[in-house]
């Protein structure tokens, strides 16, 4: 009746309780979780947005348009849709230069991993831009009103 089917006899649970703990705390000595990975996870985890509707990428030029013979570094264009809203992104050398539409203020953070983003500004026109391309993969954060919508990660 007290045997767990591992032949620990009466007991069993308790004993594996210890024998995990043994196991975790030399895994800790042996095999520590690096400090870098721990501090990545914990802020990766600080930029979920439980609120937050996602916008789905409806258009990439890397899959969904024709490639122009001749063109070297032609910039990266996206749309990500979320009900009745639409963000249109270009991601070049140049920068990132998108619009919110229907034109309307908005915030606009480039989230870009575990690290703090670019907070930019979308005017009423629902202009923004960053000097600075994403490099890596981004997502794109955007609080208009009440509302907070969050691209889908796309690598740069």
């Amino acid at each position: 009746m007290g045997d767990d089917g591992l032949g620990l006899g009466p007991g069993g649970d308790e004993e594996l309780d210890r024998l995990e703990g043994e196991l975790r705390a030399a895994a800790d000595v042996l095999d520590p979780l690096p400090a870098v990975l721990s501090a990545i996870a914990v802020e990766a985890y600080a930029l979920h947005d439980l609120d937050a509707r996602i916008a789905e990428l409806t258009f990439d030029s890397l899959t969904d348009a024709l490639p122009v013979r001749g063109a070297t570094d032609v910039p990266r264009m996206l749309t990500f849709q979320a009900g009745e809203l639409t963000v249109d992104v270009e991601v070049g050398a140049e920068g990132l230069y998108g619009q919110v539409l229907p034109p309307q203020p908005a915030g606009v953070e480039v989230l870009t991993g575990p690290h703090a983003g670019a907070a930019l500004t979308a005017d009423t026109m629902g202009r923004f831009s960053s000097a600075a391309p994403p490099a890596g993969p981004f997502a794109l954060r955007l609080r208009t009103g009440g509302e907070v919508i969050v691209t889908e990660w796309l690598r740069a």
